[in-house]
């Protein structure tokens, strides 16, 4: 689970980062990704990146407060998980008004045992959130667990997964990364109709194909990684990839 903190007050970051340290210390799957000072900040890192929950004061010094903050994080991701911590308890209310949804509101009177205890609490909740979010309704991600470690991705960022080299074991090629884990290809076959088992070795994201060489029988990915079709799968392949919504980004030789 990715955590955001936007606090423009020094001291007050400092104690909300040592509560999420000392919460991640026990689960491996919380990770501190970014301290912000300013919004723009918060801005500018989900242009390129997501992020899980996130910790936002409401006054930041700047045009953008963090109600708005919050609203503009929300119309891009609509499941992330919206923390407040604030000194003004009477905006309270606002949090209703923009329609944010937030999972708590934490007001920051003194940075004390039980501040720091409902903050905890937050975060608990947040990360059962998370833990969830594959199996809510509507939802577009595949959950992975990686060691102790576990992972949400999105549908959209994944580019294709592969069975492993090493036995019952599964890797997964997406926008940020490459893992392996134990489970078994036919577990992710039917997670959606963008996936696309065109091999006994790969399913495929048919929303990120480059290029298909039927010759070679080979699909070069968006990532320009290599994946392989079947001989019987070459027809129902060209199939989906004419019909797929994205078959503008693709070619075919």
């Amino acid at each position: 689970m990715k955590v955001v903190i936007c606090e423009n007050e020094e001291k007050h970051s400092e104690f909300v980062q040592a509560v999420v340290h000392s919460v991640s210390f026990h689960e491996p799957s919380i990770e501190l990704v970014l301290i912000a000072s300013k919004p723009e900040e918060v801005l500018a890192y989900i242009r390129n990146e997501r992020a899980d929950c996130y910790l936002l004061d409401i006054e930041l010094g700047s045009s953008i407060n963090g109600l708005d903050l919050a609203s503009m994080i929300r119309q891009q991701d609509p499941v992330a998980t919206i923390i407040f911590i604030s000194m003004h308890a009477d905006k309270l209310k606002l949090t209703f008004k923009y329609k944010i949804a937030a999972l708590d509101f934490i007001v920051k009177e003194k940075r004390d045992a039980s501040l720091s205890e409902h903050l905890k609490e937050a975060l608990q909740a947040s990360f059962i959130k998370y833990q969830q979010l594959s199996t809510t309704d509507g939802t577009e991600f595949v959950q992975i667990k990686i060691g102790e470690r576990i992972k949400n991705i999105s549908y959209h960022d994944i580019y294709f997964f592969e069975t492993s080299a090493y036995e019952h074991k599964v890797t997964l090629q997406e926008k940020n990364g490459y893992y392996e884990f134990y489970g078994k290809l036919k577990e992710f076959e039917h997670i959606d109709a963008r996936f696309f088992r065109c091999h006994k070795s790969y399913i495929i994201n048919l929303h990120h194909v480059k290029e298909f060489d039927k010759e070679k029988r080979q699909i070069k990915m968006k990532n320009d990684l290599v994946c392989y079709v079947s001989f019987r799968k070459i027809t129902e392949l060209q199939s989906k990839l004419i019909s797929c919504k994205q078959n503008e980004t693709f070619t075919t030789k």
